[in-house]
């Protein structure tokens, strides 16, 4: 899947979502992978999305709330793909594999939208981090629901909110790391230490 099919995909999720915003998110997804966000301008962002700067500006009050909506509407795909990879039938660990090897095969296929996800929305300060702390939250609350429902693990130390979002911040340095030394490609590669931290601290 590619990267502008990714923000509209899970934009089509949203009943609000109109194609207009769909294609100003695929727009905006082709235009910072192109020049980065800094560099993006609203022209660069209606003409990748081929629609008016008035259909812009009907959606979005610039370009900085454009790339929220973008990370937002990526951010719930890749939650999408971790949940349409559980399975309650098998233990948790098994889920644990399953889901964080899904997500990142995901992120694989999308590394254009890697730099959206992990780096760009970090220059937007206090808006864009408030974003990627409700996205994180999100993430390890999944993580910690699989790790602490499974009735096989009774009487052992539960997972704490806090350990989950250890879990988190590192695999999200994990990635970042792969993004600043140019070894996106690698990306698929990164599941197995992933699923290593979470079992190392469960």
């Amino acid at each position: 899947m590619t990267t502008a099919a990714t923000a509209a995909t899970a934009a089509a999720n949203d009943d609000t979502s109109s194609d207009h915003y769909r294609r100003l998110l695929e727009g905006m997804a082709r235009a910072v992978a192109e020049k980065g966000y800094a560099d993006v301008t609203i022209a660069d962002i209606v003409r990748e999305a081929a629609v008016s700067r008035r259909t812009f500006y009907e959606h979005f009050s610039g370009k900085q709330e454009c790339l929220i909506a973008l990370y937002t509407a990526a951010s719930r795909g890749t939650l999408d793909v971790l949940r349409a990879a559980l399975d309650p039938a098998l233990a948790w660990n098994v889920q644990v594999e399953k889901s964080i090897g899904a997500y990142f095969a995901c992120l694989a296929r999308n590394p254009p939208l890697l730099r959206t996800l992990f780096v760009e929305i970090l220059g937007l300060g206090p808006v864009g981090l408030a974003a990627r702390r409700r996205i994180n939250e999100q993430i390890a609350t999944f993580i910690g629901d699989i790790v602490n429902s499974d009735p096989r693990r009774a009487g052992t130390r539960p997972l704490t909110p806090e350990l989950a979002m250890a879990i988190v911040g590192g695999i999200n340095e994990l990635i970042l790391q792969a993004i600043e030394q140019g070894q996106v490609d690698r990306i698929g590669e990164l599941a197995l230490p992933a699923i290593a931290l979470v079992k190392a601290l469960t």
